[in-house]
């Protein structure tokens, strides 16, 4: 039977709960499309996953930064020459401020050394302050002496990466046989002559012209067979005024310009420190030692032992090599 009113009804109902449904559908939708509290947390997520978290790009740059520019080691500056040449001063000078203290030691001997770290011009330096020959000639005594000294920086010279420049530290005086035995010393028989060295005259405060003194002696040094790669002529006493405080000033200005071009990248020559040098040293400085000196190998033994700390077996070993050429020079 048909109707009609109940088919009104039938589609009132149906027409609401069309609505109805639309509606929690909808919502139904929009809930899992954007709810307000999940909304955030998918934000959080992608974000996380597009975009690393801030520490992370930091780290990052961190790791590329010192993989592209990698920290530049320091270079070597060796400064040597005799108790009261001015050392100490010298590198006060080129640090720019009191590092080195410059009160003399009476217990020093030869090739003892402090170092110091020092920087300018956008390089740093580690400077050995090293004292050389006192005499001529050494005896037995400050011989062996120099056996720890001489084993110890060339271990640590050699640790360190070798050296970049030798600065020849003197004062301004006549050039004499002890100047030539440290130039010796260093120059030929640490270094082999493979180390650009610059000769530093210390106490010209009083010249009119420092760089007088240089074509004073100029032949003098050329005489004794004393080549260099550079010079300076300076003051490194800080204690004065007026003229001489000029002095001091263009002495830092002289003595960095120099260590900046010897020592600047690329014009170092392969050093090899180690047991072979050391030997080669102790062996050389021999000739420096007075005619009735004669070194025993017992002596060589003990020295390295006690002050080297060697192994007695390995301390033989040396001492045998060391004299050897003794032997091998009688003979010949």
């Amino acid at each position: 039977m048909y109707r009609p009113e109940a088919t009104e009804v039938t589609r009132c109902i149906a027409s609401k709960i069309a609505t109805i449904s639309s509606g929690e559908i909808g919502m139904t939708v929009s809930a899992i499309q954007s709810p307000k509290r999940n909304s955030g947390e998918t934000e959080i997520t992608d974000s996380t996953i597009q975009s690393p978290p801030e520490w992370n790009l930091g780290k990052t740059k961190i790791v590329d930064s010192t993989m592209q520019s990698p920290l530049k080691r320091h270079k070597i500056i060796v400064v040597f020459g005799a108790t009261g040449a001015g050392k100490s001063s010298l590198i006060n000078l080129m640090a720019g401020k009191e590092v080195a203290t410059t009160s003399p030691d009476p217990q020093c001997c030869t090739m003892q050394w402090k170092d110091y770290v020092i920087g300018f011009g956008g390089e740093s330096y580690v400077v050995f302050d090293t004292i050389g020959l006192e005499e001529p000639q050494l005896g037995i005594k400050e011989y062996l002496q120099s056996v720890k000294n001489a084993y110890q920086l060339i271990k640590e010279l050699d640790r360190q990466g070798g050296i970049d420049l030798l600065l020849f530290c003197v004062r301004a005086d006549r050039v004499t046989a002890t100047i030539q035995s440290n130039y010796r010393l260093f120059h030929e028989f640490i270094c082999e002559k493979k180390i650009p060295i610059v000769l530093v005259i210390t106490h010209l405060e009083r010249e009119q012209r420092m760089e007088d003194w240089w074509e004073r002696n100029q032949a003098t040094l050329q005489h004794h067979r004393i080549q260099v790669a550079g010079h300076a002529c300076i003051t490194a006493a800080n204690r004065f005024d007026g003229r001489h405080q000029i002095f001091y000033e263009e002495s830092r200005i002289t003595i960095r310009n120099l260590v900046e071009k010897f020592t600047a990248d690329g014009q170092k020559q392969t050093w090899i420190g180690g047991d072979n040098l050391f030997i080669s040293l102790m062996r050389k400085l021999k000739e420096l030692l007075t005619p009735s000196s004669f070194v025993r190998k017992k002596d060589l033994v003990s020295r390295l032992t006690k002050r080297c700390r060697m192994p007695r077996d390995v301390a033989r070993q040396l001492a045998q090599m060391i004299k050897q050429d003794v032997v091998e020079a009688s003979s010949s």
